[in-house]
């Protein structure tokens, strides 16, 4: 039940929607072109541009959006948790409209083969140019909200210089960070060099001296207008990643830090000041109610994507969701050395519709031109939709559990819950790209253990707190921990330690003993000199050998009291 300050907090969040929506009008592809994909209310001297959880996709996707985002405590039925048809009602979007292609589930494998896929680089930077060239290079900033780096074939085979190298070409003026730390301190100081922007993070200190990694804070002049760009790395990455690729240096959300940092800027003149952040939709919304004097955030990790701000005190916040999918645009009227108006949207990328830039387009085709023949060999096919995205298994989840327990001989198997990761319609073909897509990471090995009922109990109620904690600041990792060869019931709302309950093997139905010993596999783990082989290869080996692939024992959790 809501208490009564969550009601409050709810009603001021959706009068705050309900006064900037807009007139979803276009309800047929054949009403869209690239004119109206970009028309914009255009206001005032300062234009934002924001892209943010890339994860290395350098071409046009398909990515469907989650079915579950569950919100707990004051965060519960309300933006970005809600999805579908909840969805497209809150923000009076037609169901048959290319926006509710772009941000639902709803009809996704019809919707697809209609209105095709999104993203490319090469048509981001078409649209940055063209937003560029309508309101001059001189009131446009362009914010990369960081997992840019990590999440293909050729993100892996270059160790993220493909990203940087294309980034480079769209000229963004600062960047912040969370698996671009998975390449190790030093690749990481090579890439920030080649970047040739700031990669900016007032929450990153070093353990020796307990002084910051990382520039802080970035100044412009845009429009006439000093703005300041405050940077936030991933706060919990030793957490959710291995700690060993971060030694000696310490993350956290460091909130006195970030409080000094924003009063020091409006002290050096900054008449706007910009929070940059990794931190994820709901802690910035708790963020943006407890420190003063931020003007607009811009927010990522969590791959949330809202068709226009919202307003949080005096603060807006706008997630520009992930994989190239949308650019998020907010421009902002100053005077007097404050926000008094401003618009925003997110733009989805069609990029059917959206011209390819020969410049990037040649640039990726080069990239890509020494692994072409290897990420476009064909493994297999899709016997249904894959994806990922969302609270609990998505159906990729499900073809990764079973390739482990088939692979490893497991009872059990376990996958990270993360939330990159593009989709394939059924019929589509298997190719290594997408199997990279699902994969591409620097500690990818394939461990097979023994635990007992508890642990597997423990592990799952650990990583459900770190999700469904009503504090969004104890929220620490990303979706749920993916199971295969069990099923279990879980309950968001219930109390820590409490939230999972009737574990059973699926191959005989027999509830998990506490003292009983199951065999385990699972990849992605966050501990030192771990071994086993790459998930990619125990995945290749599967779909290769099945041929045609879909889930053996789909939707393994049942969620109870949401």
């Amino acid at each position: 039940m809501r208490s009564r300050r969550d009601f409050i907090q709810f009603c001021a969040v959706l009068g705050t929607f309900i006064s900037t929506r807009p007139a979803q009008t276009l309800t047929s592809f054949n009403d869209l072109n690239f004119e109206n994909i970009i028309d914009f209310d255009s206001k005032g001297q300062v234009t934002l541009l924001h892209i943010t959880d890339v994860h290395g996709q350098l071409k046009p996707i398909y990515y469907r959006p989650p079915s579950q985002n569950y919100g707990v405590g004051a965060f519960e039925g309300i933006p970005p948790h809600l999805v579908g048809k909840r969805f497209l009602d809150f923000f009076g979007i037609d169901a048959r409209s290319p926006l509710a292609y772009a941000h639902t589930m709803v009809d996704f494998q019809k919707m697809a083969l209609e209105y095709g896929k999104l993203g490319g680089l090469d048509r981001t930077f078409t649209v940055v140019n063209a937003i560029r060239q309508e309101r001059g290079h001189d009131k446009v900033l362009l914010l990369d909200g960081g997992d840019t780096w990590q999440g293909s074939y050729t993100s892996l085979k270059t160790q993220g210089m493909d990203m940087v190298s294309a980034m480079k070409l769209l000229k963004p003026d600062a960047m912040v960070g969370h698996w671009e730390f998975t390449f190790g301190q030093h690749r990481l100081d090579e890439l920030i060099h080649e970047m040739g922007y700031p990669f900016l993070g007032s929450n990153v200190f070093d353990t020796e001296w307990d002084e910051p990694v990382f520039e802080n804070t970035a100044f412009f002049e845009k429009g006439g207008v000093k703005v300041a760009i405050i940077g936030q790395h991933f706060p919990y990455t030793p957490i959710a990643n291995p700690k060993h690729f971060v030694e000696g240096w310490s993350f956290g959300l460091r909130m006195s830090e970030l409080n000094s940092n924003v009063q020091k800027a409006r002290k050096n003149g900054a008449e706007v000041v910009v929070l940059l952040s990794h931190n994820g939709f709901d802690v910035d919304q708790k963020l943006a109610r407890i420190v003063p004097g931020i003007d607009v955030i811009l927010t990522g990790h969590t791959h949330d994507a809202i068709p226009h701000a919202i307003k949080i005190n005096n603060t807006l916040l706008l997630s520009s969701g992930s994989h190239g999918k949308y650019l998020g645009r907010i421009d902002l009227k100053v005077e007097n050395s404050k926000v008094v108006d401003s618009s925003s949207a997110l733009i989805p990328i069609f990029s059917d519709l959206i011209p390819s830039d020969d410049i990037m387009k040649k640039h990726i085709d080069d990239i890509r031109a020494p692994y072409e023949k290897e990420c476009s060999r064909v493994i297999g096919q899709a016997e249904t939709l894959l994806y990922r995205r969302g609270n609990f298994n998505g159906t990729w989840d499900d073809i990764i559990c079973d390739s482990i327990i088939e692979r490893r001989e497991t009872q059990i198997s376990l996958s990270p819950g993360f939330r990159w990761g593009t989709s394939l319609l059924s019929g589509q073909d298997i190719t290594i790209d997408d199997l990279f897509s699902q994969t591409s990471m620097n500690y990818p090995e394939v461990y097979r253990v023994e635990m007992t009922g508890k642990q597997l109990k423990a592990i799952l109620e650990d990583v459900c707190d770190n999700l469904f904690n009503p504090d969004p600041f104890f929220q620490q990792g990303g979706d749920m921990v993916r199971v295969g060869g069990m099923t279990y019931t879980c309950s968001p709302k219930a109390e820590r330690g409490s939230r999972i309950s009737e574990m059973r093997l699926v191959e005989n139905g027999e509830l998990l003993e506490d003292s009983k010993t199951y065999v385990v596999g699972g990849w992605g783990s966050i501990n030192k000199n771990v071994s086993g082989p790459p998930i990619y290869d125990i995945m290749e080996s599967y779909i290769s050998d099945h041929k045609l692939v879909k889930p053996k024992y789909p939707n393994p959790v049942r969620v109870v009291g949401m």
